[in-house]
């Protein structure tokens, strides 16, 4: 399979961050993904996508997560940060969509996890309180030496009101170190960055891409103290 033509696919002394402003899955079709990639990643909600409206984001949604997961070649994981919405007095449960695409693509939930945004007993509106944290794999893995908690009861600091929020990036990224052969995290909607600071914190090599210019520079100037995470 090609490799990136990028230092990332070199082995420095100190993980590097890379950032690509592109459409994640136009750049993931003309990209094959290099031995040792994995996914972080959350998929966008209708609110951020609003020119599609609602029945066809749903459409985009479980079409785009197809593509990651097809993206991430065989043992990489593709684990999805995804917060349920409130839409037309409809309740979004994104974690299903996301199911779905697994189903159709012949991958296996390794784990669901419930990430707290907020306290539980919140009351909120719009967004859900919680997000779903889920790992897939090419095939079943029966013996996991480090399963990690079921319920995160918070996500951390997060540098923008819809980042994955550090805690539960650091859940996830323990999960590749301790679970995997990765040497790369690949975030295809990244945002702010948030995943690639707290992967490179844990070794591997980072590569984020966003369509959005001012978030892509945000991406490449965000640090985090990952050794002192704060409540935010």
């Amino acid at each position: 399979m090609a490799k990136l033509a990028s230092p990332l696919c070199a082995a420095p002394s100190v993980s590097q961050k890379r950032i690509v402003q592109a459409e994640a899955l136009g750049w993931l079709a003309e990209h094959p993904a290099p031995p040792g990639a994995s996914v972080i990643t959350s998929l966008p909600d209708v609110s951020e996508l609003p020119e599609l409206g609602f029945e066809g984001w749903q459409t985009w949604f479980v079409e785009a997560a197809r593509a990651v997961l097809r993206w991430v070649p065989e043992p990489g994981l593709c684990i999805f940060f995804q917060s349920d919405i409130r839409e037309g007095g409809r309740w979004v449960d994104k974690g299903y969509l996301v199911q779905r695409a697994a189903d159709v693509e012949g991958r296996v939930l390794l784990w669901h996890k419930v990430i707290c945004r907020r306290p539980p007993g919140s009351i909120s509106h719009g967004r859900a309180s919680y997000s779903h944290l889920l790992c897939f794999a090419h095939a079943p893995r029966p013996n996991v030496s480090h399963p990690g908690p079921d319920v995160l009861a918070d996500a951390g600091y997060k540098p923008w009101s819809k980042a994955m929020g550090v805690e539960a990036c650091r859940l996830a990224c323990r999960f590749l170190r301790e679970e995997s052969d990765t040497t790369l995290v690949v975030d295809p909607f990244c945002g702010h960055g948030t995943v690639l600071v707290v992967a490179n914190h844990y070794g591997f090599e980072a590569l984020g891409i966003e369509r959005s210019t001012r978030k892509a520079k945000a991406a490449r100037r965000l640090v985090l103290n990952v050794d002192e995470p704060r409540n935010g």
